[in-house]
């Protein structure tokens, strides 16, 4: 799994990898002359985690999120699609979230645009659970940000961007998706009713919860009171149990 921002603005790329401690330079602000250039004809990819925290700070519901703003797409294999954010179609093709000051959901943003100018690759390590990460800068040819005099560790990168939080929901994700590259879904194929309570539970959380709520699931899987309490509070926590619950009922 990546987490990958791509755009069209620029055909020339590197990709430099680095290794933990090293430093990379890069500062992006209103004063760069290439600003928000980066928030227009892109290819982003959206997460799980990304679509609960997106949703709550429009105040709409996952499903209405999901219509509005958003198509499937090629996955990272041909068992369960990706969801992308789709661009507006005015001049530029911009996000539908950029405002003429810059992103209007910046602390909500999601988790391929805050740990831009890195991408940042998981790896399984042999037969446990363990992922490795490993992380590159990318450098499109129409970002002067790379020219600015600041630079960054990998740590205090993840900190400024608050990544932490979000690498972890990445990484449980991770998990989920490549169990469905195992094709779980009992020859029924795309679209089937396996996929589509899949998908229900990783990217229509509201869905979700009111079909647990339907079908009393944490009641009779005897989920403790503490939990319970908590995955009725917090989408985030409803999340980690649907990523369980999920492999639980795709493997019978």
């Amino acid at each position: 799994m990546h987490d990958e921002m791509t755009s069209e603005s620029g055909p020339e790329t590197q990709t430099i990898p680095l290794e933990k401690g090293d430093s990379f330079q890069f500062r992006c602000h209103p004063g760069v002359s290439c600003y928000l250039n980066c928030c227009h004809k892109l290819e982003l990819r959206l997460y799980p985690h990304d679509i609960l925290c997106l949703k709550n700070k429009l105040g709409c519901s996952a499903g209405e999120f999901l219509e509005r703003y958003t198509r499937l797409g090629a996955g990272a294999h041909p068992y369960f699609p990706a969801v992308k954010l789709n661009m507006l179609e005015s001049d530029g093709a911009p996000c539908p979230f950029l405002a003429d000051t810059g992103c209007s959901v910046y602390a909500d943003r999601p988790s391929a645009c805050r740990t831009y100018p890195l991408e940042r690759g998981v790896e399984k390590q042999g037969q446990g659970t363990a992922l490795k990460s490993h992380y590159f800068v990318v450098q499109h040819s129409y970002c002067k940000g790379h020219e600015e005099d600041h630079s960054y560790t990998i740590k205090q990168w993840k900190r400024e961007q608050r990544l932490d939080v979000y690498n972890l929901y990445n990484d449980l994700w991770a998990e989920v998706d490549a169990f469905f590259a195992t094709d779980p879904w009992m020859g029924e194929g795309h679209a089937g009713p396996r996929q589509q309570l899949a998908f229900m539970v990783c990217y229509n959380i509201d869905a979700f919860r009111a079909y647990c709520n339907e079908n009393q699931l944490t009641k009779r899987l005897k989920v403790n009171r503490e939990l319970r309490r908590r995955i009725e509070r917090d989408d985030a926590e409803l999340l980690k149990f649907g990523f369980d619950w999920l492999r639980q009922v795709l493997k019978n």
